[in-house]
């Protein structure tokens, strides 16, 4: 498949507004692969995912994520891949031999990390189980499992098409194939829950012991189902018990909080959201992928690729939709973003390291936010205090030029 690479689609902006230093050294390089079919949308959801016909288009995917990964290749030349996250949609209706194909694929154009996290997101459906083994065979070594609920009432109004004993399976499964390293991605602040539901879906989740749990609260998101007929969500003390409640059982099951809404096992963060919060770098390959990647002379760079799935795969059009080089004012915020919404911060090194600009720039914005509480008071380290990290917009809107 060859796709045209049009210099009118590109939308380039942000120009710097001063040369930055050159980065002493390139940070970590990861690959997200975006697979953007499900079998039904669900009423929350405001990825870029669409309902799947009864045959997928997997060989001809495959070969436009090559495709697309070639027009990217010139950016990344002699650097290796720490971590591959298949997310979605629903990746794990590809089958094992197309996710495969499309791996060797991949490592033939990168080399991989000898210690490469590999994970692939999957819904706990007894069809996507029976390929858990298959998936291990082929280097996928971390499992992402949508779980959301294990209550049927809260599953039916999530929308979601298992039901509780399903998703207890399936975490049996994936230990079973091979897999002593997965998560369990759980919801709280669900239509009319109550504490003693929210605390009852967090025990079983720490029962079927994940080495990572992302535990996060159900928002309403514009161009989704909910946003236009919102259920009615438990009242802000409820959840803000909820929150507390849930924080303090994850702590004492040994489950350490690193950032807003993930918690692991010692030594069991994951490696790619990791790299995606310190500022590291990430091809995006895939309809609506986006990427972000640095350059030796200093320019830092974000992608996103063609969001619908019949236009990704249209020979006519563009895998690039656009790219927008980062400029020195946008630089604090970019990085803060990310930076600060891990619980112990980064090292104050990295922003240098990172971005090519002086710590010092920092400076004035960084001791506001100190003094007014939502930020540590620590030299050597950029991080939220933990009312900065409940009230994180209005921390980063301090760092806004």
């Amino acid at each position: 498949m060859t796709h045209s690479h049009p210099a009118s689609s590109l939308i380039i902006g942000g120009a710097a507004s001063s040369p930055r230093a050159p980065l002493p050294t390139l940070p970590p390089l990861a690959l997200y692969i975006h697979i953007p079919w499900c079998v039904r949308k669900c009423p929350y959801c405001d990825f870029n995912s669409h309902t799947a016909s009864p045959v997928l288009p997997e060989e001809e995917y495959v070969d436009a994520l090559l495709a697309d990964l070639d027009q990217d290749l010139h950016a990344v030349y002699g650097r290796e891949i720490s971590s591959i996250f298949f997310g979605g949609g629903t990746p794990s209706l590809f089958s094992a031999e197309a996710l495969g194909r499309l791996l060797k694929g991949v490592e033939q154009r990168i080399p991989f990390a000898h210690d490469i996290e590999i994970t692939l997101e999957a819904n706990p459906g007894t069809f996507e189980q029976e390929k858990f083994v298959a998936y291990r065979k082929l280097g996928i070594n971390r499992l992402s499992i949508g779980i959301q609920s294990f209550q049927q009432q809260k599953l039916e109004a999530l929308g979601r098409i298992h039901n509780g004993d399903e998703a207890v399976r399936a975490a049996g499964m994936a230990r079973q194939a091979g897999f002593d390293n997965f998560n369990l991605d759980l919801m709280h602040g669900l239509p009319d829950q109550s504490l003693d539901d929210a605390l009852s879906d967090l025990r079983q989740a720490i029962e079927l012991k994940p080495t990572h749990i992302s535990w996060y609260q159900l928002t309403l998101e514009p161009n989704t189902v909910f946003w236009n007929q919102p259920p009615v969500l438990p009242e802000d003390d409820t959840l803000w018990d909820i929150q507390e409640a849930g924080q303090a059982l994850l702590a004492a099951h040994g489950y350490a909080q690193y950032e807003v809404s993930a918690y692991a096992q010692p030594g069991r963060p994951a490696r790619h959201n990791l790299n995606y919060w310190s500022f590291g770098d990430f091809i995006g390959i895939g309809a609506g992928a986006h990427g972000k990647l640095s350059h030796p002379d200093g320019r830092i760079v974000r992608t996103w690729k063609t969001r619908l799935p019949k236009d990704y795969l249209n020979p006519a059009k563009s895998f690039q939709a656009g790219e927008k080089a980062l400029s020195n004012d946008e630089m604090p915020f970019e990085f803060l973003m990310n930076a600060l919404r891990l619980t112990a911060g980064v090292e104050s090194r990295l922003y240098p390291e990172r971005t090519g600009l002086p710590l010092e720039s920092l400076a004035e914005h960084r001791r506001e936010a100190e003094q007014s509480g939502l930020m540590q008071v620590e030299p050597s380290r950029l991080a939220a205090t933990e009312r900065g990290q409940l009230f994180l917009n209005d921390l980063l809107q301090k760092f806004l030029s």
